[in-house]
């Protein structure tokens, strides 16, 4: 019978049956599926914004004022487009969920899932009082009962933390993402209630951006073996690494600011922020040209001196050679909305490999190679 990937004394060691072995099998074909379905809602989400469609539904949670879904002719494909990607938050999280519980069971067994399913009844209930009160008062609902429900996550957590015996690294990754997805939900909210403010509708995507990365960071440990870590590279590269991360965060900062500036503003009748989308451009790309050249350097050197993460730069360094040919190719095409879309995407594949390469700057003590 094959290894599960989560190398721990009480997991691996511990559980040779068969019903272990499927637990943990469920386990790994959940991780994967919460990182596919955070970049697919991204591509979504993209064309919710690309098509026109972010008030495709005019209401949050509702659709319109009087249904969930959208009932009006004149919503058409836009409401169909932003009403689609809602039922995707829906999607992303059952699986989180799903993840967060079978780590949970795996880790510390009953008594952490029904701590865990204990928190989620008290935060129904919380957000079903505070929506009430707020309803009562004349205050926006919604977001409020959400930021309840954002706070008994966060209690939850700790609580966790505290519980779980081992695998912690697994157990914070997971809350992380479930907790993620009821901020992004928060999140897209205000972004409708806002008319689709540029610099809140930029936040949401750079947080989903952020959940890929961590959705990627729980693949990378769930397969590594626990224990104690020790740099796997010189310290020139581990800073050379960090600084890389910076210039990709940069490089991140200014697409954003760049799309919000230019003729995808979700909306026909929305107002962009006002930044000459021409200037971004060209200010956009030359930390993207930056980037390329460290993760250009990054792997040329992991690679003549046999380190860790050198399969992983290469990675990046196609991923980041792609990125830039789409930027070059969307920008001389005057910004078709499905070359957009595909650099959106790409971006954060591009992130959550350069997560992974983090990842392997270190390695257990007892590795070996």
């Amino acid at each position: 019978m094959p290894e599960t990937p989560i190398a721990s004394p009480t997991i691996a060691q511990d559980a040779p049956s068969t019903h272990a072995a499927l637990w943990g099998r469920a386990l790994r074909v959940f991780a994967w599926l919460s990182f596919l379905a955070q970049t697919i809602i991204i591509g979504t989400g993209g064309a919710v914004r690309l098509t026109g469609s972010g008030l495709g539904c005019s209401e949050w949670p509702l659709c319109t004022p009087e249904s969930l879904v959208p009932i009006y002719a004149d919503q058409g494909i836009h409401g169909i487009i932003e009403f689609g990607n809602r039922v995707m938050t829906g999607v992303v999280g059952i699986i989180a969920l799903a993840v967060l519980l079978l780590v949970l069971a795996r880790v510390g067994g009953k008594q952490l899932v029904f701590s865990a399913l204990r928190f989620a009844a008290g935060g129904i209930v919380a957000a079903g009082v505070v929506f009430l009160i707020a309803t009562l008062i004349d205050l926006p609902a919604t977001p409020f009962a959400m930021g309840a429900l954002l706070i008994t996550v966060i209690v939850a957590i700790v609580r966790s933390m505290r519980l779980a015996p081992e695998r912690r690294d697994l157990v914070i990754l997971a809350w992380l993402v479930l907790a993620g997805v009821v901020a992004q939900a928060l999140v897209g909210g205000i972004t409708v209630l806002t008319g689709l403010n540029p610099f809140i509708v930029g936040f949401h995507y750079v947080s989903s951006l952020l959940l890929v990365c961590v959705t990627a960071a729980f693949l990378v440990r769930l397969y590594a073996p626990t224990g104690v870590r020790e740099r796997a590279v010189p310290k020139w590269f581990a800073i050379l690494t960090h600084v890389t991360g910076l210039a990709l965060a940069v490089t991140i900062v200014f697409g954003v600011l760049t799309t919000g500036s230019g003729p995808h503003s979700g909306d026909a009748d929305v107002l962009r922020h006002g930044f000459d989308a021409t200037v971004l451009a060209h200010v956009h790309s030359w930390p993207g040209y930056i980037l390329a050249a460290l993760v250009l350097a990054l792997t040329v050197s992991a690679w003549i001196l046999h380190l860790e993460p050198r399969r992983w730069l290469l990675v990046l360094v196609i991923a980041i050679l792609v990125q830039v040919g789409v930027g070059v190719w969307q920008a001389r095409e005057g910004l078709p909305p499905l070359l957009v879309g595909i650099h959106m995407v790409l971006a954060s594949l591009s992130a959550a490999a350069y997560t992974v390469v983090v990842l392997h700057l270190k390695k257990p003590v007892d590795a070996q190679g």
